[in-house]
């Protein structure tokens, strides 16, 4: 039996095909094009998700037995505002997670609503990336769109109507949309009503291991498979993710270091910190998590070394760097704003430190190093509710750089698990589908049974010393700058 678990990320949509014992047999990649119409905004085409989706099936199950295909489910970019018409055509261009222009909208439910009265409604306050700002930008820039609007869905989740014809989402994933009610697994009557809009608008809500439906009888021929493979709810890209390294149930961390970065805490029960600088959502597996975002951390890397130093060189670039914990050059990892803890989307990155001495790889160590030093932001946020994980699994293209892992493991002064697959949320997505089709009973199990660590980097003392001086004069900085971001 096979299983296709579908990674719609922000450069690409990664397909991955897995057999029932968690072997990948094949990986497919299919890029597509990311437009900033205006600087801080960022759009995609759902047209494009689909049609590359679609090729990277065809591409992905050309040599299986196609009989043998069960299930198919997704992990997806978080937040992004999709809206469908009553003909079901895309109204606008889908408004990303990473995405900056709904500042006003933010304050507006933050401050006019209150953060009290967003946290008792969704466990979580407004930030620029979250998909409610976007309907409130909608409706107050573009009213003749927002008027057409029928279907609001997230980008996995045009994916899933695409293929099955069934308007769905689930829990994880409608967790970051400021909707809904996370401790309830329902949507905010408040919060659709200061959005204006109806719960007809909104999709049907499922656990992320369940099956939706199946394949449009037009899908299945097109792609040559069964009409009864199994479309299965999914995940968004973070819980996908931490299914995909076994971060399920009680106390489990992982990172991830794609395009953004995530610490995500699991938990058996709902919680939420009494500042919301941590996310409160409902995880894959049934129950919840908290986690810490920030919006450029392995892109921070892809900025510099293919926009200003104009490599692609990664490995070459890292083999010579030496002296950690000892660079003098700071990098503020904010080149998208920024969201987990400072919720500010205004900020911008920065280079700090430089001298007549300064190396190129001096810069190239600082860019890694802020962004471990990012993440640690979020960390000092779960430890300052009691929350203390010795270890985490690490995941995202990042995560591949023995450099950063040993970075992260020292700035962190954790225990980093690498694991077997470093796929994230395509493996966690194809677990869903797996479970999904009844070869697994939970997700836990399934997690437990196929995820398996390969190797851990340690901390070493001396490093974690050296880093935790360097941590906290980074952790002046933001504060310093932060009124000359909203001047600019």
């Amino acid at each position: 039996m096979f299983f296709i678990g579908v990674d719609l990320g922000t450069s690409a949509v990664k397909l991955l095909l897995m057999d029932e014992n968690g072997k990948i047999e094949k990986i497919v990649s299919k890029e597509y094009p990311l437009y900033f119409p205006h600087p801080g905004w960022s759009e995609q085409k759902p047209e494009d998700w689909f049609g590359q989706t679609m090729d990277g099936l065809k591409e992905l199950t050309a040599d299986c037995r196609k009989d043998q295909v069960m299930g198919i489910s997704f992990g997806g970019q978080m937040h992004g505002l999709v809206a469908l018409d009553e003909k079901d055509e895309v109204i606008r261009p889908a408004i990303l997670w990473n995405d900056g222009r709904t500042g006003k909208q933010t304050d507006y439910l933050n401050s006019v609503i209150g953060k009290e009265k967003l946290s008792e409604y969704t466990a979580n306050i407004a930030f620029a990336g979250f998909t409610a700002p976007k309907i409130l930008w909608m409706k107050e820039n573009e009213p003749e769109n927002f008027a057409r609007i029928r279907k609001i869905m997230l980008p996995k989740d045009y994916l899933a109507y695409r293929l099955s014809g069934v308007f769905c989402t689930e829990y994880s994933d409608a967790s970051g949309m400021l909707l809904l009610d996370v401790e309830h697994k329902c949507w905010s009557r408040e919060m659709m009503e200061i959005c204006g809009i109806t719960e007809e608008q909104l999709p049907r809500l499922y656990e992320s291991w369940e099956p939706v439906g199946t394949l449009k009888p037009e899908i299945a021929a097109e792609l040559g498979l069964s009409a009864d493979v199994k479309v299965i709810a999914g995940a968004g890209d973070n819980a996908a993710a931490a299914v995909g390294t076994g971060t399920v149930g009680d106390g489990g961390c992982n990172i991830s270091l794609g395009t953004s970065g995530t610490l995500f805490i699991s938990s058996g029960k709902f919680g939420v910190d009494e500042n919301n600088a941590l996310h409160s959502f409902a995880h894959a597996d049934g129950h919840y998590h908290l986690m810490g975002c920030m919006l450029s951390a392995a892109s921070c890397n892809k900025w510099w070394m293919d926009d200003i130093i104009k490599t692609k060189a990664y490995q070459e670039e890292q083999a010579g760097i030496s002296g950690l914990g000892e660079n003098h050059v700071f990098f503020l990892p904010y080149l998208m704003g920024e969201r987990s803890p400072h919720n500010d989307p205004d900020a911008r990155a920065a280079f700090i430190g430089m001298s007549m001495d300064t190396t190129r790889e001096d810069m190239t160590l600082a860019v890694l190093e802020g962004v471990a030093f990012g993440l640690r932001d979020s960390l000092e946020v779960a430890r300052s509710i009691g929350l203390a994980p010795e270890r985490t699994k690490i995941c995202g293209g990042g995560a591949k750089s023995p450099l950063w892992r040993k970075i992260i493991a020292n700035v962190m002064n954790m225990k980093v698990d690498i694991i077997e697959s470093e796929e994230g949320p395509g493996y966690g997505a194809a677990i869903l589908a797996a479970v999904g089709c009844g070869v697994y009973d939970s997700v836990e199990e399934a997690a437990g049974k196929l995820v398996k660590v390969i190797a851990t980097e340690e901390p070493d003392p001396e490093l974690v010393q050296k880093y935790e001086e360097r941590y906290q004069k980074f952790r002046k900085l933001y504060p310093v700058l932060k009124d000359f971001y909203q001047e600019n």
